[in-house]
């Protein structure tokens, strides 16, 4: 596994390497030892799989507040996604900054996103999986959003927008009352 840094401080792509043969291939999706490094100390304590129909859909941009505040791993295992990290940490010197990355399973990539940023992403295909990984259990009285859209932070999604849930279009957008996230 290849831990590669970001723009943003604490934020990682994760490649790994597939192996191929007549049978197929293989490729290590998650090691605790290798990615000792910006795990410390964190253990995956629940895995979610996501499955998203129309290309062009946005889902985002989600968090959790302390004390369950969370780190995720998220990898494409089918289609292709834009993957959006935003930086809502209010110590930061990339505060409101964002970094975007394109999953699929062919680049075999995993972004690697810490507490106290907003996360999100955009379909770039039909049929999408991803996979995440998360050093915390969902706890919805923690949970937080911030509006995709936010002029704030001029996220450049790739495509137009074709769908987007009721509860990810009423996330509020961000303004001067808004300090981020103290961890």
């Amino acid at each position: 596994m290849k831990i590669i840094a970001t723009p943003l401080d604490d934020v990682f792509v994760v490649e790994s390497e597939r192996f191929s043969d007549q049978r197929g291939s293989f490729a290590r999706f998650f090691c605790t030892q290798e990615l000792a490094s910006v795990l410390g100390l964190r253990h995956i304590k629940q895995i979610n799989h996501s499955i998203t129909l129309q290309q062009g859909t946005i889902r985002g941009m989600h968090f959790q507040y302390p004390p369950h505040a969370e780190m995720k791993m998220v990898r494409c295992i089918k289609g292709e996604v834009f993957d959006v990290a935003v930086d809502l940490r209010t110590d930061s010197k990339n505060f409101l900054h964002w970094h975007g990355e394109i999953l699929n399973p062919e680049n075999n990539k995993m972004m690697l996103i810490p507490e106290g940023f907003a996360h999100g992403f955009q379909t770039l295909s039909t049929d999408t999986e991803l996979l995440y990984l998360h050093t915390a259990a969902y706890a919805p009285q923690y949970e937080g959003g911030i509006a995709f859209d936010d002029p704030a932070l001029n996220i450049s999604w790739p495509l137009a927008l074709t769908d987007c849930s009721k509860r990810d279009r009423q996330h509020k957008r961000i303004d001067n009352q808004f300090t981020g996230i103290a961890l």
